[in-house]
């Protein structure tokens, strides 16, 4: 079940994911939370500038890495617009950090992308706990599900 205080941060992820579109990048927001509930880091999607690696995930991965303990990595929570991509996956499981709380699914997204006719990712679209055995992964979030695939609508032109 997720919070009133989870809620605020996976919206906080729609506004993120809302400046990457409006910055001509694919709609993805990232909120990086210690376990005391303080946000930490957060970061939208910023592949547009050249480097298609340039995922918030792998960003607050990294930034985890260079300012928290691997205690309290263990310990925070990300918050995402739509689950990890199997690059981004990666990279949580190797620094070490926690939960995971997603609006859309892999599943739901490769969906959405193949009804939109937009190009296939180059990489598979792949639960989480297939590439990070045990990490703790909650989603889909169907009460903000509706927002982030109209943001894919607007990315790709379909409304």
């Amino acid at each position: 079940m997720t919070s009133k205080t989870e809620l605020q941060h996976l919206r906080r992820c729609v506004e993120l994911a809302t400046e990457a579109l409006l910055a001509g990048d694919e709609p993805f927001g990232s909120v990086l939370v210690a376990a005391d509930g303080t946000q930490l880091a957060e970061d939208r999607n910023r592949v547009g500038l050249g480097d298609p690696t340039r995922h918030p995930e792998f960003e607050l991965a990294r930034w985890a890495a260079a300012n928290m303990t691997r205690e309290a990595r263990a310990a925070a929570t990300v918050f995402t617009s739509a689950e990890h991509c199997p690059m981004c996956a990666a990279a949580h499981g190797w620094v070490g950090l926690g939960r995971i709380v997603y609006i859309c699914s892999s599943q739901q997204l490769a969906a959405w992308l193949e009804a939109l006719q937009a190009p296939a990712p180059p990489v598979r679209c792949l639960p989480i706990q297939e590439l990070v055995p045990g990490v703790v992964v909650e989603g889909p979030i169907a009460a903000l599900a509706e927002q982030v695939h109209e943001l894919f609508r607007r990315f790709y032109g379909a409304t």
